[in-house]
């Protein structure tokens, strides 16, 4: 089965608190069969957490790059984002639970500045209690038969609690659980499952939920605490356990083995960050960004269910040996509720280098009796072999080495213009980001760090050579991050190409890893700045020409990020102007907005924006049978409309039903060979634009008297 509807360098990467990539192919064997105890035995701290609480204070009042103090309004924040941190979606306390609480909210500053965990654990420990009470709730609602829950009565839950009011007491989180069983139940018996296999599917599911509860560490509580700490600076800055560390040093190690997917602590839930370029995930095509892990399961065997696990073990849960199969279960990135989950089944493989690198592709377009030939670049992350580097390999790969060969093949192809598609590249190596602009350009600054000091490092292209001078596109997307940004921002400074797509991420913070005496602590200690002086951080790279995006950026990007540092600006440095665009950028953008009013695929596709648009900004959902059914038929036909709608544009059958769709969208899994024909028409438009250029400017075709340039600096240097 794949998926169907049953309701680089971490430093400069996308990643942040709790990250781990699923890469190795051992497990390590954590999940032997446990015993579920009676009574909850509270977790307490050591001392070696304690000192490394002091450590991680210190290291983030001093060296941090945001100057924050620990003060009773941050212990409030700690206070609440811990809260979040261990029931998120508001369905464990209520407000006499919290209330328990509140002589300590504006004290845990202090505390966390000398060590004393307790409040914390104590935090941490009723919580657990009352997770376990719900679960035992839960277990006992559904042996009374779920035939007894009445689905005629005109009730609906909350999509999303994050922001809803606590419950009032324990009598009012027994009816939210009541209906949270009810929706589950409602969203099974829709896609076909009979009572039965519901019974036994939720039963597992909180069975599973309990163990794990009942299996509580004094390491978990201290994760989760610090975690809440660190994300105070900004969600970049994180700890690490000892047990965390291991995994992201193996990562770290290029060991790459697995499925390939970076995956986070996200409430109860194992939320994907990113997929690693040319991994089993990324090429089976259907995992994305933001879905959420719900089960795991190997071979022949049945789902377990790790809502509630610890992120290290559904790790281990993942891994296996190589040309295995593992299939998840997620609640896709898009789904309007949280019990709408598909099945994704990854074959685990190595992930090689050369499945990362850079490609070529051309495409021909015929405008006005004349035809332009573009090629295509497409660049998966920035990649360099540090090993043979180090070796002294003369013939080490490198995303610049590579793209250097490339090019010269498609200026020897006599190629009209030039396409680099950076969507979904999450970053990489930082040298081969300043390399890469030094390839269109004579020479100069790519880039410029600043730190906590205010002490600002430029990194330069000092190579004169230019490897392509003639007109050049940069597609970007709300995955495209870091080094990504630095490569299209120093392109738009320079005037030495158009970025078209949407925006990018907005990672545009630098990180170091700190080893403590117990763990590790990443943190960000310096930003990224353009050429022009403004940051990446926050605000991303803003195209010159837009294309709507599927990705929700409401839900993913810097932006979406609780205390994410600010976009800021500090003094230019001077560098060349190529080229001034202005003359020429509302006439593009007239041409391409023409386009896409008569395109049929950008017609779909906005079609489909607007239905995911409608999904996520459904803010709850009918418990009501009959309504509930009518709401599930009418996404199920969108779905199917939108997908024939496409089908007949190529001239193909279109499907009769959901299923033959969902058939149709496995076998195109299983084929690693198939290449996504839905994205065709964004690079295509990449090459119209570029088309449009060459036709308004055939100065484009090379680089003519280019102009020193350096932007109006800020009144004065931003200080902290």
């Amino acid at each position: 089965m794949a998926r169907r509807s049953s309701a680089g360098s971490v430093r400069f990467g996308v990643c942040k608190a709790m990250t781990v990539a699923l890469l190795l192919s051992a497990p390590l064997g954590l999940h032997a069969n446990v015993e579920t105890p009676d009574v909850y035995e509270p977790v307490a701290p050591t001392i070696d957490q304690a000192r490394a609480n002091i450590l991680i204070a210190r290291q983030l009042q001093f060296t941090h790059f945001r100057d924050l103090g620990i003060s009773d309004e941050l212990s409030g924040d700690v206070f609440d984002a811990y809260l979040d941190y261990l029931d998120g979606q508001r369905i464990y306390l209520s407000q006499d639970d919290i209330a328990k609480f509140d002589k300590i909210r504006t004290q845990l500053g202090s505390a966390l500045k000398t060590g004393q965990l307790q409040p914390g654990f104590d935090i941490y420990n009723l919580v657990q209690q009352r997770i376990i009470e719900r679960l035992q709730f839960a277990l006992e609602t559904i042996d009374k038969g779920i035939d007894t829950l009445d689905f005629s009565a005109n009730e609906s839950i909350l999509v999303d609690r994050s922001k809803a009011d606590w419950e009032s007491n324990a009598e009012a989180l027994d009816d939210l659980w009541v209906k949270r069983i009810k929706n589950a139940v409602l969203a099974q018996r829709l896609n076909g499952a009979e009572d039965e296999a519901i019974v036994e599917t939720l039963r597992r599911r909180y069975e599973g939920q309990l163990k794990r509860a009942y299996q509580a560490r004094s390491e978990d509580a201290f994760q989760a605490y610090m975690n809440a700490f660190t994300g105070m600076w900004d969600p970049h800055t994180s700890y690490f356990s000892p047990r965390t560390s291991e995994n992201f040093n193996i990562n770290m190690s290029l060991s790459l083995e697995g499925i390939g997917a970076v995956l986070q602590s996200d409430n109860e839930y194992t939320k994907v960050v990113r997929l690693v370029p040319g991994g089993p995930a990324s090429k089976q095509g259907q995992l994305e960004p933001a879905d959420r892990i719900v089960s795991v399961a190997q071979e022949d065997e049945k789902p377990v269910n790790v809502i509630g696990w610890r992120l290290d073990e559904v790790v281990d849960l993942i891994r296996g040996p190589r040309n295995s199969t593992v299939t998840l279960e997620v609640i896709p990135a898009n789904a309007s509720d949280e019990t709408i989950t598909e099945t994704i089944a990854i074959k685990r493989d190595e992930v090689k280098l050369e499945e990362q690198s850079a490609s070529k592709d051309t495409i021909r377009l015929e405008r006005g009796g004349k035809e332009y030939t573009i090629g295509v670049i497409t660049i998966p992350t920035f990649y360099a072999d540090f090993q043979a580097m180090q070796a002294g390999d003369p013939n080490y790969k490198s995303t610049t080495r590579d793209v250097r060969n490339l090019i010269a093949e498609l200026e020897a192809d006599g190629v009209d213009g030039l396409v680099m598609d950076l969507r979904n590249n999450g970053g990489g190596a930082l040298h081969e980001a300043n390399d890469l602009v030094g390839l269109f350009i004579d020479k100069g600054p790519t880039v410029q760090i600043r730190n906590a000091n205010n002490d600002v490092q430029v990194l330069n292209d000092e190579d004169p050579s230019v490897a392509y001078n003639g007109p050049l596109v940069v597609l970007t997307n709300r995955m495209s991050a870091s080094a990504s940004e630095i490569f299209a921002g120093a392109i738009q400074d320079y005037g030495r190409g158009l970025v078209v797509g949407s925006q990018t991420f907005g990672k545009g913070t630098v990180q170091a890893v700190r080893p403590l005496n117990h763990g590790q602590l990443k943190i960000t200690q310096s930003k990224f700045y353009r050429v022009s002086g403004g940051s990446t951080q926050h605000k991303g790279v803003i195209p010159d020409i837009e294309i709507p995006s599927r990705i929700d950026k409401t839900r993913i990007g810097e932006d979406a990020l609780d205390h994410a540092l600010p976009w800021d600006q500090i003094e230019a440095v001077p560098h060349t102007r190529y080229f001034d665009f202005s003359g020429i950028i509302d006439e593009l953008r007239k041409r391409h907005e023409e386009r896409f009013s008569t395109n049929p695929e950008f017609s779909l596709l906005q079609q489909e924006i607007d239905f995911l648009t409608k999904q996520r900004a459904t803010d709850s959902v009918s418990l009501n049978l009959e309504e509930r059914r009518a709401e599930h038929e009418q996404i199920e036909r969108t779905r199917l409309t939108i997908a024939n709608a496409r089908r007949e544009l190529k001239g193909q059958t279109p499907f009769e039903s959901l299923e033959d769709l969902e058939d149709w969208q496995d076998q195109q899994a299983a084929d690693l060979n198939s290449t996504d024909e839905e994205l065709d028409f964004v690079i295509r438009e990449g090459g119209h634009i570029m088309a449009d250029m060459l036709d308004l400017d055939n100065r484009m075709a090379s680089i003519l008297d280019p102009q020193q340039f350096a932007a109006q600096s800020p009144a004065a240097a931003v200080t902290r």
